[in-house]
């Protein structure tokens, strides 16, 4: 049958075929029936006759395990699960709401209705409130603004992490609330 490459996205390189140098290894069938302890010329000889490949698929057990497959549908499948296991995860990104200490009320109402449509589509949110100038000698009027903020996203959103200072801006980070 020769050797069959075929490369796999796996970190782990599987040996199969002639790879296979163990003196003795168990061996399952393709309908996952043991055929037992055996040599590896004899599995391999065995996997060429139902025209299968020999996999190593235990390198680490005593004695190491073999299955006789189609590797190729075997890849195949595995390449399948993983592009499904990818497509079905939640990436959650972390968006950015910045205020100045001396925002106006309407500008703050607009980046409240902002921080609710990102913390209503899953994602985190880090709100800053930057101080211009002379202003960082009021920290105090930053700390209320938050608190403010906080209280209006709690519908939609607890606090990750509480706000504190970060060079010249105050920084609080909200996550969405566990849907139920």
């Amino acid at each position: 049958m020769g050797v069959l490459t075929i490369s796999s996205s796996n970190s782990k390189e599987v040996q199969i075929n002639e790879e296979i140098r163990d003196k003795e290894i168990r061996v399952i069938d393709n309908d996952g029936s043991q055929l037992g302890v055996m040599s590896a010329k004899d599995a391999l000889k065995l996997a060429e006759e139902k025209d299968l490949d020999l996999v190593k698929i235990a390198p680490q057990a005593e004695p190491p395990v073999c299955k006789i497959m189609d590797y190729g549908k075997y890849v195949f499948e595995q390449n399948k699960r993983e592009k499904e296991a990818r497509k079905n995860q939640k990436v959650v990104e972390i968006k950015e709401i910045r205020m100045f200490s001396t925002i106006d009320t309407n500008d703050f109402n607009t980046k409240v209705n902002q921080a609710m449509k990102f913390l209503k589509a899953g994602d985190k949110i880090k709100v800053s409130v930057r101080f211009r100038k002379r202003a960082i000698a009021h920290p105090h009027l930053g700390e209320e603004l938050l608190e403010k903020f906080k209280d209006a996203c709690a519908e939609a959103g607890v606090v990750e992490k509480p706000s504190k200072m970060e060079g010249r801006a105050l920084v609080m980070f909200v996550s969405p609330k566990a849907s139920k």
